[in-house]
């Protein structure tokens, strides 16, 4: 998926740290939707059936989790396009570097889509709230959409290969 929506991704460095840091994001990602459905539906953490099964769901497909991790990483590496690697005097290397800014990108981006009714609501439909296969092929295509409009991209498709573009 990664190859096909960005073929000429030349900074290995990041995408090697993306990678190492996927499953640990991916239980960040969980917490931040919990956090996000608490702010916007329950703010006074009343406990009914809906609260209850968001915060005691531990098991569901991660298959569309990690497809959504891995778009925001496509698109970290799209956006971030100038990261020529530099002399670092700290004493970390390029891989700490990347990891380091990598999930502190993450982080207040899933904070700002988690603002987002349209955001929350569909990562819980093909997560924490899975029940059906088609409900949530549904929820990861519009959040896919969502997620690409959010972030003012356009997805283009010619001659077999999928291109991202600022829209």
């Amino acid at each position: 998926m990664i190859d096909k929506l960005f073929p000429l991704d030349k900074n290995y460095i990041l995408r090697q740290a993306q990678f190492a840091l996927e499953e640990q994001l991916m239980d960040q990602m969980v917490c931040e939707l919990k956090r996000s459905y608490t702010c916007l539906y329950n703010p006074l953490r009343l406990m009914d059936q809906t609260y209850a099964k968001i915060l005691d769901t531990y098991e569901f497909p991660v298959d569309r989790l990690r497809m959504i991790y891995r778009q925001l990483c496509g698109i970290y590496r799209f956006k971030n396009r100038d990261n020529q690697l530099e002399l670092l005097f700290d004493g970390r290397t390029h891989f700490e570097k990347f990891k380091e800014e990598w999930e502190d990108a993450l982080v207040a981006w899933l904070q700002e889509l988690g603002q987002h009714e349209q955001y929350v609501k569909t990562m819980l439909r093909m997560t924490l709230l899975y029940d059906t296969e088609t409900r949530a092929d549904w929820a990861e295509n519009h959040c896919k959409a969502f997620i690409n409009q959010y972030f003012d991209l356009k997805v283009v498709k010619r001659h077999g290969e999928l291109k991202l573009k600022l829209a």
